[in-house]
């Protein structure tokens, strides 16, 4: 799954009118219990498929952290007519690509071709999907893999800071983990382990299933279908509720010989269904949302001179969500950056935004959706999150409306309620002596 997506759509970029009408998309529920969403693009002989599998790393045993994205790299890795060499082999001779990825709520297949080869893409969708064969020598060089990426996000400052961010905010849950697990988790992880996450957790009733191209509903319907003959739905348990507890609120400083300090703020955050989104939207948009145009970039940027980038985002999902703002600066000015920012927050929840400000605002929200849904891949990640948050498919109809509808009063009303100075998370990653921030 390409990794902006969930924040597109909670940054909300407002579609267009035009790019509506196009969409074309239908919804129906498959009577293995997948749900098959499509949207007809005839301009290009290309299709593209996506699978979303809710067996991401929430879904994670206690004492094996990684598993679920250790199971999504092992798909295309072999099954028993296949191994990996002839599984890209087939996939490079069509000009494909045949992919799948892990985050902490979903797991994703996906597949881009051109429509003249979609039987044989599909028919190794299928077959890398509900057989996989899990090789042994795949898992151990997966592995390996994995704990080597493992041990280069060390060295990665804008890393350590997110992971040390999400840590305090989430703590104990596996929002707080890296979806990779860790050095003392992924060496543990095993075949039978593998095998038995995707036998629980890879099933038709888990899965939406997106398909956008040359290609209408019901002819995709029946080649899918074919595709996947034999796949069950299973008799599982339903998902139990995600509980957080409170976050962790002290700073933390983590000391690191760096010429520039990675800042980090924030705390939790409403979640998708809150009828406020598009307000908080609209107000996020002006404080830091449009970076070197938001409040905090002309700030701490533009005047001061203290960050070439900051910017501040909300992401609202299913079960969690929340504020984050983000900053690199010299050691030395990383105190002032802080303060400034703190300034700012105060006084969007002290005085509001101007009626300029918010026209500029709902004008890019409402302009520039259009710009995220360049190609059958783009619009197929889109109707994916739409489903799988449970927008409805006249969401693209919608949207616009609620954007414009935001008034100067709400932007005060959202900001005084959903942004909390006082249960800020503070991370800052640098050299702590020049910072002055030295406990």
């Amino acid at each position: 799954m390409k990794r902006w997506l969930p924040l597109l759509l909670c940054s909300v970029l407002a579609p267009q009118a035009a790019a509506f009408a196009a969409m074309n998309a239908q919804r129906e529920i498959l009577p293995n219990g997948m749900v098959l969403v499509t949207s007809e693009q005839p301009a290009l002989p290309i299709v593209a498929v996506q699978l979303l599998v809710r067996a991401g790393s929430r879904y994670d045993p206690a004492d094996r952290h990684g598993l679920a994205n250790l199971t999504s790299r092992l798909l295309t890795r072999g099954t028993p007519a296949r191994d990996s060499m002839a599984i890209s082999g087939l996939v490079e001779g069509m000009g494909a690509h045949l992919g799948a990825d892990s985050g902490r709520e979903l797991a994703t297949v996906s597949l881009s071709i051109l429509k003249k080869d979609l039987d044989t893409g599909l028919a190794l969708l299928g077959e890398v999907l509900t057989a996989p064969s899990f090789p042994e020598r795949e898992l151990e060089r997966t592995k390996q893999s994995l704990m080597a990426s493992l041990r280069a996000r060390k060295d990665r400052p804008s890393t350590i800071a997110r992971e040390a961010f999400r840590e305090a905010l989430y703590p104990d849950s596996f929002y707080g983990r890296p979806v990779q697990g860790s050095e003392d988790s992924v060496p543990t992880l095993d075949r039978n382990a593998v095998v038995d996450f995707h036998r629980r957790y890879y099933r038709p009733d888990r899965t939406i299933a997106v398909a956008v191209g040359d290609i209408t509903h019901e002819e995709i319907k029946r080649k899918l279908t074919a595709a996947l003959a034999g796949w069950k739905a299973g008799g599982g348990e339903p998902d139990a509720p995600v509980t957080l507890q409170q976050p962790k609120r002290a700073p933390v400083r983590l000391d690191r010989d760096l010429t520039q300090s990675t800042i980090i703020m924030g705390h939790e955050g409403p979640l998708r269904t809150n009828p406020d989104h598009y307000a908080i939207r609209v107000m996020n948009q002006i404080l830091g949302g449009g970076d070197l145009t938001s409040r905090l970039g002309e700030a701490i940027r533009n005047r001061r001179g203290l960050a070439y980038s900051v910017y501040s985002y909300f992401v609202a999902g299913r079960n969690a969500g929340r504020f984050q703002m983000a900053m690199q600066t010299r050691n030395e000015s990383a105190k002032e950056a802080i303060e400034v920012a703190r300034a700012e927050i105060e006084r969007v929840r002290r005085d509001g935004v101007t009626a300029e400000e918010l026209r500029d605002a709902k004008s890019y929200l409402t302009g520039s959706f259009a710009l995220g849904l360049e190609t059958n891949d783009d619009i197929a990640d889109f109707l994916g999150q739409v489903e799988y948050l449970g927008l409805g498919l006249d969401y693209v109809d919608r949207y616009p409306d609620m954007i414009r509808k935001v008034r100067q009063e709400d932007i005060l009303r959202v900001a005084r309620k959903y942004l909390q100075p006082e249960k800020l998370i503070l991370v800052v990653v640098g050299n702590l002596e020049k910072a002055g921030l030295r406990n």
